[in-house]
């Protein structure tokens, strides 16, 4: 059936069951694909049938179709006319992961991160009331997306603005984790209600087979629904903020789907239409675990089971959830809080371990900051673990709040430069440079998984203000990193001071975090060249070790630095002020993010791409000697 369906116009040409044919192809085609590039699955499975009834029941060339955050937009892009490109999902040069206006017309706005669907939504029906034109408009927010603040800030803005919209509600009862707080309870007792809402839909279709009486009875029923609403349904949330509320209905049956969105379609003013979906529907591992299946590598479709070519060097995340139990059972002071990300953020054993200590605030970084800020000046010693990209939310709170009363927590911002295949919306390449900003931060660079772990215990020892600790998405270094020094010792650094990892009197290369081992490759491979080239670990921004720096630098040619994060107030502009206030007189040259968003692509394909690599510093060296070569032969 898929084969028939080469866009939209082809799509309102099927019958129900063909429709429903339809959804059980789309749903093999997501998963072909997904288990072969990896990619955001359960909950893409889990919205099939809403979606194909939306590209059905609307036109999304255009009516305006908004996707929160966007990872479940995969059968939208499939039935809009790039389902031959769908096969390069988040590939290099392929299909974003997620909703792109440079993709398609069906695509209004682009989206990554939650809970701005509705505020979009509001934005673009505002237009076209402005504009004088009659096109539809609507979000799909998932039930964990409608806890973050901003979904509040645009529901309360509806009862204002008083136009047509559709907020449709996806309800799964899961984000990527489980859902927090007085909204998830709100939603289970109108979920308990889903029984009343199939009784009214079966009498609404009998009554409408009566001839001659049958249309008077429902317009009789639809009068009294807001009161039977407030007493049954007891959706008074939506109601009074200015919504006509409807459902919860099977987001699984098309038929039905079908008949509703097309009454909801009719609707004047603010609707919203609450659908029950399950995440991972049709592929049972997912549906087992649809966290895990969140968001995936490549995997087996039989077993469900990712490949793991590095059993030895474990993943970041995982280093520092098993280092913050070590810590937390030396110190009944700490306690973990995240955002709705207890899994990602490695804290689902912290919360098994010490429960009454876990906090999960929601998709609400903001809140998690100011709320983290205040249990460190009442004596605790809280870890906020959140993704580099997803924290700069918080930006004022962490300035505010955080910063200007030097509480004493430590910031665990995991994901931290370039993190692959989800592309622009989630690199975190910004935060050296708005942490940078900030007094009184402390920020912290590991350059591998064990100095991961020994930095945890110095940000713990460390009480006199808030410490931000970075460190990158994937495998660590394992064994390979014990023998980076000449000497084959791996020494720890103390606060504040950075380590000359290799000696050389040529070029020196400053690298951030990982990206020193990127630079001791180029070192290597330069001497045997007959270059001489000393590497320096700063292993800190603030403080930064200026008289380490210094002494490295003082008699190189050229200083090259080397950070996954944009040029300006990153490492880069703090070592080469540092350099020039101490008159160094040599070339300084730095490698950062561009100032452009990066798409996707894997990691070593963008610092390839972006000469992060061994050999993009190598081609950056090799032009510094080839010149001072040249001069040199001038001079002579």
């Amino acid at each position: 059936m898929l084969d028939k369906v080469k866009g939209i116009k082809d799509l309102k040409k099927l019958s129900i069951p063909e429709l429903t044919e339809l959804s059980q192809d789309v749903r093999n085609y997501i998963l072909s694909v997904v288990s072969q590039n990896g990619g955001h699955l359960a909950s893409n499975l889990g919205v099939v049938e809403l979606s194909v009834a939306l590209e059905y029941v609307f036109d999304t060339r255009k009516d305006r179709l908004v996707w929160d955050v966007g990872h479940q937009s995969y059968t939208h892009k499939i039935l809009t006319g790039r389902k031959e490109s769908f096969a390069t999902l988040r590939q290099r040069n392929g299909l974003s992961g997620f909703p792109k206006r440079s993709e398609s017309i069906c695509d209004p706005y682009d989206t990554g991160h939650s809970s701005t669907s509705i505020a979009a939504a509001l934005g673009f029906a505002k237009a076209r009331d402005l504009q004088g034109e009659q096109h539809k408009v609507i979000a799909v927010i998932g039930d964990g997306s409608m806890t973050g603040g901003q979904a509040f800030e645009a529901l309360n803005l509806t009862a204002e603005l008083d136009t047509d919209i559709l907020v449709i509600l996806n309800d799964n009862q899961l984000s990527i984790s489980a859902n927090v707080g007085g909204l998830s309870h709100y939603l289970n007792r109108i979920r308990a209600s889903s029984a009343y809402t199939g009784s009214k839909q079966a009498v609404r279709r009998f009554l409408s087979r009566i001839p001659f009486l049958g249309k008077a009875m429902i317009r009789i029923i639809e009068a009294i629904k807001d009161s039977l609403r407030y007493i049954l349904v007891n959706g008074v949330v939506f109601t009074e903020l200015g919504f006509q509320y409807f459902g919860p209905v099977d987001g699984h049956d098309i038929k039905n789907l079908i008949e509703i969105l097309r009454q909801v379609k009719e609707r004047k003013g603010p609707v919203i239409l609450h659908v029950l979906t399950q995440k991972g529907k049709g592929y049972k591992p997912a549906v087992d675990n649809a966290t895990a299946f969140h968001g995936i590598a490549a995997f087996d479709r039989e077993t469900g089971r990712t490949a793991d070519p590095d059993q030895e060097a474990p993943s970041y995340t995982d280093v520092f959830s098993s280092t913050l139990l070590e810590l937390a059972r030396e110190d009944e002071r700490i306690l973990a809080v995240t955002a709705a990300m207890a899994d990602g953020t490695g804290l689902e054993r912290f919360r098994q371990a010490y429960p009454h200590r876990f906090f999960d605030i929601g998709i609400a970084e903001q809140t998690a900051v100011s709320y983290s800020t205040a249990l460190a000046l009442s004596g605790f010693r809280p870890v906020v673990a959140i993704y580099s990209s997803f924290l700069q939310r918080a930006f004022d709170q962490m300035i505010q709040d955080t910063a200007l009363q030097n509480a004493p927590l430590l910031f665990a911002i995991d994901r931290n430069g370039l993190v692959g295949e989800d592309g622009p919306t989630h690199h975190g390449v910004f935060a050296l440079s708005y942490l940078n900003q900030m007094p009184n931060m402390r920020i912290l660079l590991p350059r591998d998984e064990h100095m991961l772990r020994h930095m945890m215990r110095l940000a713990f020892r460390h009480d006199e203000g808030p410490v931000a600790l970075l460190y990158p998405k994937g495998k660590g270094k394992g064994k390979a990193a014990f023998g980076i020094n000449a000497s084959g010792a791996y020494k720890l650094p103390q606060w504040g001071k950075g380590q000359l990892l290799r000696k050389g009197f040529h070029v020196l290369i400053i690298a951030a975090g990982p990206l020193i081992y990127e630079g001791l490759q180029a070192a290597y491979q330069l001497q045997e060249e007959g270059v001489s080239v000393a590497v320096f670990d700063p292993c800190f921004l603030k403080p930064i070790d200026a008289k380490g720096i210094w002494n490295a630098a003082e008699n190189c040619g050229l200083t090259l630095i080397a950070e996954e994060n944009v040029a300006a107030g990153g490492l880069g502009w703090t070592v080469t002020q540092q350099l020039q206030l101490a008159g160094y007189r040599g070339r300084i040259d730095c490698l950062s993010v561009p100032d452009r968003f990066i798409p996707q692509g894997s990691q070593g394909e963008l610092r390839k791409e972006l000469g992060l690599d061994a050999q993009g510093m190598i081609r950056v060296i090799r032009s510094y000697c080839d010149k001072a070569a040249m001069g040199r032969e001038n001079a002579g």
